[in-house]
C-alpha cells in the first residue's frame, strides 16, 4: 500500500474516532484532551493546547500537551481582543472559510514556547476557542494534506466545544424554568392555603379544618401509591373542599345546636356552589372542582348534592370525604365534643362500604398504624390530633384489627 494511502486510511480512521468521542455524553473536558492528543497523534505533533472562548473575559485553556505551565499564560488575552491576538479581522472570508490557519501577530512569544500554528475554531459565525499546535516531531514542514486534515480536525472539535456549550445554556434555562415552575406552584399552594383560612375564619368553631383536611387528603393519597402530581392535586381539593360555604349564612355555620331541616338544606348547598366557584378557574388539577362538588357523596347513594352510587364517585371525592368526615369526629363541635379514638374506629368499620370506601379507609389505617409504630419520622397526624390520641397499645390494637377486618371485607366483597 502506498504511504500516502496509507495516510489517508489512518486520518479518516482518527476523523471517525474524534466523532465518536465528540458525540460521547461524557466528562467535557476529557472529551477535548481525548480529542486534542487525536489531532496530535495523527500529525505526530510535539505539544499542543486548546484554549475555549466562552463569553466575556479571559480566554480558557481547556486542554494542553507538552507546553509548560507558564507557556500560555502570557497570552492573558480577553474575548474582547481577539481580533488583535488572532493578527486579522474576524471577517466573512475568515468565516467561510472555517478554522484557516495562520501565524498570529504573537509569532515570536508563541514560537519561544514552541507554538508554530494558531487554528481558530469558528461554528456559525463565531469563534468557540483556538487551537494552538507545535511542530512535527519528525522536524518536517508541515503540507497542504496536513492543513486539511487539521482543519477537519479542528472543526470537528469545535463543534464539540460549541454543542456542548448549547447543552449547559439549555440545562441553564430548564433549572430556570424548573426553579420559575416551582415558585408559581408554591404561590398558587400558599394561594390556595389563604382561600382555605378565609373559608374557616367564617366558622370559628371549626378553624384550622381545611387545612387539616387537606392534609389527612395528602396523606391517604401518598399511601395508596399515587404520583407526586396527583398527590399536590388532592391536597389542594382537601384545603378547597367547602369553598362553597362562603355563600352560606354565617348563623347557620355558626349555630350552636344542631339546625334544623331548612337550614341543613341551606348548608347542603355548599358543594354544588363550590363547584361553581371553582369550575371556572383553569386548575393545574382537573379534577379540583368535582372533589369539592361530591364530597358529601355516599356509596350506597344516600349522600348529596347527586346521590351518586360508588363506581360514579371520584376516587379523589371519596378520600376528601373521609378527611373531612374524620376531622369532623375527631375535633369539637359546639354541639359535642370530638370522640374517642375507639368509636371512630368503630365508626370507621361500621360506614366502610356504605359511607366509605374500605379502599381509602384502610390506607388511612395503615398511615396511622405507622405513626403509632414509629415507622415514619413525621408523626404528621399525631400533631393534627393532639398529644395522646394516638397513643397506647390499644391503639394500635385497633388499627390492626380494622385493617384486618377491612380486607375480609374487600375479600369478599371481590368473590361475590
Amino acid at each position: 500500500m502506498e504511504p500516502s494511502t496509507q495516510k489517508l486510511i489512518h486520518t479518516f480512521g482518527a476523523l471517525a474516532d474524534l466523532g465518536q468521542e465528540i458525540a460521547g455524553t461524557g466528562d467535557f473536558t476529557e472529551m477535548v484532551r481525548t480529542s486534542m492528543h487525536l489531532l496530535l497523534g495523527t500529525l505526530a505533533l510535539r505539544r499542543g493546547a486548546v484554549v475555549e472562548c466562552s463569553g466575556p473575559g479571559p480566554l480558557r485553556c481547556v486542554a494542553v500537551w507538552g507546553l509548560g505551565d507558564q507557556a500560555l499564560r502570557g497570552f492573558d488575552i480577553d474575548n474582547a481582543d481577539m481580533e488583535s491576538f488572532l493578527g486579522c479581522e474576524i471577517s466573512e472570508s475568515l468565516v467561510k472559510n472555517s478554522s484557516t490557519i495562520f501565524l498570529s501577530r504573537y509569532r515570536d512569544k508563541l514560537a519561544n514556547e514552541g507554538i508554530e500554528l494558531v487554528v481558530p475554531m469558528i461554528v456559525r459565525g463565531e469563534v468557540t476557542g483556538l487551537v494552538l499546535l507545535g511542530g512535527k516531531a519528525s522536524g518536517e514542514e508541515f503540507s497542504n494534506d496536513d492543513f486539511e486534515t487539521i482543519r477537519a480536525m479542528v472543526r470537528h472539535i469545535g463543534v464539540g466545544i460549541h454543542t456542548h456549550r448549547l447543552l449547559e445554556q439549555l440545562a441553564q434555562r430548564a433549572e430556570e424554568n424548573r426553579k420559575l415552575y416551582e415558585d408559581l406552584r408554591a404561590i398558587y399552594r400558599d394561594t390556595v392555603r389563604a382561600f382555605a383560612a378565609a373559608i374557616d375564619i367564617k366558622d370559628k368553631y371549626t378553624q384550622g379544618h381545611s387545612e387539616r383536611v387537606g392534609r389527612y387528603s395528602e396523606i391517604i393519597a401518598r399511601e395508596m401509591g399515587w404520583g407526586e402530581e396527583e398527590v399536590e392535586g388532592i391536597q389542594i381539593a382537601g384545603y378547597l373542599h367547602d369553598i362553597g360555604k362562603l355563600i352560606v349564612d354565617r348563623d347557620i355555620i355558626n349555630a350552636p345546636y344542631r339546625i334544623d331541616a331548612k337550614n341543613s338544606s341551606e348548608l347542603n348547598r355548599h358543594p354544588n356552589a363550590g363547584y361553581e366557584i371553582l369550575a371556572p378557574i383553569r386548575h393545574p388539577y382537573a379534577d379540583i372542582p368535582f372533589m369539592a362538588k361530591h364530597h358529601h357523596e355516599r356509596l350506597d347513594g344516600r349522600g348529596y348534592p347527586d346521590g351518586l352510587t360508588d363506581q360514579q364517585i371520584p376516587m379523589g371525592a371519596k378520600i376528601v370525604s373521609l378527611a373531612d368526615s374524620f376531622d369532623a369526629m375527631t375535633t369539637d363541635r359546639p354541639y359535642k365534643r370530638r370522640r374517642s379514638f375507639e368509636d371512630v374506629v368503630v365508626d370507621l368499620r361500621e360506614n366502610s362500604g356504605t359511607q366509605f370506601d374500605g379502599k381509602v379507609v384502610a390506607a388511612f389505617a395503615r398511615a396511622m398504624l405507622k405513626e403509632v409504630k414509629g415507622e415514619t419520622k413525621e408523626r404528621r397526624i399525631t400533631k393534627m390530633l393532639g398529644k395522646n390520641y394516638l397513643e397506647g397499645e390499644h391503639v394500635e390494637t385497633l388499627l390492626m384489627d380494622l385493617i384486618a377486618d377491612l380486607s375480609r371485607q374487600g375479600a369478599k366483597a371481590q368473590s361475590s
